[in-house]
């Protein structure tokens, strides 16, 4: 895959308005085996390896797992968790997983770079989580001029700033960018060290502790342009057709079950995130899990970043413009969308 630098890569989606939504995590939370876990046999050589990472919208796989969604859907599931989103893109990109819950914006460069991924279902929408929070005294986006701003470079919090700021006038040079990793850049904004920090949560409950401090915008501005996805490796898609419509048909048991059990859901997704239930009940708003009707149709082709087909047809455009793919992406080869069908039509009978 070729390897861009995170300032190319923010220039790319600043200018197709684009968003990915990252999500890097730095948090010292250690996994601890849960009971179920460890009534489960370790994974077996034939297990579906899944990667996940820190974001409120793939919390739920880990419901599947410590409830045994994926058990009762006949399916092994090899659950990776991953402190950094990126090294999560990576593995996959590397064939050392057969899938990952990643963006639409990474699959597009991972593809365009030579990875054969397919995209097989929406889990969600940012809509909100992702924020750039300030400290008292910054009233507005042209208030950040001269500021020392925090995000990690080259992450979606990273884009959410820079995109707020064009659309305020403002260039990357009208601020002091302090690149630190998410969970860093969250305690030095409240240390003190820098006047504002973009980041996702669960890092926003970390950052709003800062007294004064206050949500300047967030991706709720900017609607449609942050989408996550299960994104599988084209290979493991063609010879384990199966083992993915069982993975999709896990996701959607585990969003019923979270409906019926969300006292249950809550504890379990608040323990991944290394937060309280209560603070991990106020991402809520933030993360809009996408049902089977609203998957059906990303799905389907259309005019604005709504379509999934559109959206990776106008990031595909500009990379092949800027010279950072030789020619544009068949996009038409980048979804899949078969499975939330069969798993649609197998509802509409049940």
């Amino acid at each position: 895959m070729k390897v861009r630098s995170p300032l190319t890569f923010c220039i790319v989606f600043i200018v197709t308005f684009a968003l990915v939504a990252g999500c890097v995590n730095p948090a010292t939370y250690i996994k601890t085996t849960t009971e179920t876990e460890a009534a489960a046999p370790s994974a077996a050589a034939g297990s579906l390896r899944l990667g996940f990472s820190a974001w409120p919208g793939w919390f739920p796989w880990q419901v599947a797992q410590d409830e045994g969604i994926f058990a009762a859907n006949k399916l092994s599931v090899d659950l990776k968790w991953f402190d950094g989103y990126l090294e999560s893109i990576s593995t996959l990109t590397a064939g050392q997983i057969d899938a990952n819950s990643q963006t639409l914006g990474d699959t597009v460069n991972s593809v365009s770079g030579g990875a054969d991924q397919v995209i097989v279902l929406v889990n969600d929408n940012s809509t909100g989580n992702d924020k750039v929070i300030v400290r008292e005294g910054i009233n507005s986006i042209a208030d950040l001029k001269g500021k020392k701003v925090a995000a990690e470079e080259g992450t979606v919090d990273h884009f959410l700033l820079l995109l707020g700021m064009k659309k305020a006038g403002l260039s990357p040079q009208d601020i002091q960018f302090v690149p630190l990793e998410t969970g860093k850049a969250a305690a030095a904004f409240v240390g003190g060290q820098v006047d504002a920090t973009a980041v996702f949560a669960p890092f926003t409950t970390q950052a709003l502790k800062r007294v004064g401090s206050k949500e300047l915008f967030s991706s709720k501005d900017f609607p449609g342009a942050i989408s996550d996805h299960l994104v599988f490796t084209r290979k493991f898609v063609e010879e384990n057709p199966d083992r993915v419509q069982a993975l999709v048909d896990s996701w959607f048991a585990t969003l019923d079950y979270m409906k019926a059990n969300p006292d249950k859901a809550y504890q379990i997704m608040s323990k991944r995130a290394g937060v309280s239930v209560s603070e991990y009940q106020e991402y809520a708003d933030g993360t809009r899990i996408f049902t089977i009707e609203e998957n059906l149709t990303a799905f389907q082709q259309g005019r604005d970043y709504t379509s999934l087909q559109f959206a990776a047809r106008e990031m595909s455009k500009f990379l092949t413009e800027v010279g950072l793919a030789k020619t544009e992406l068949d996009t038409s080869k980048l979804f899949d969308d078969r499975f939330v069908k069969a798993y649609a039509e197998k509802v509409k009978k049940t």
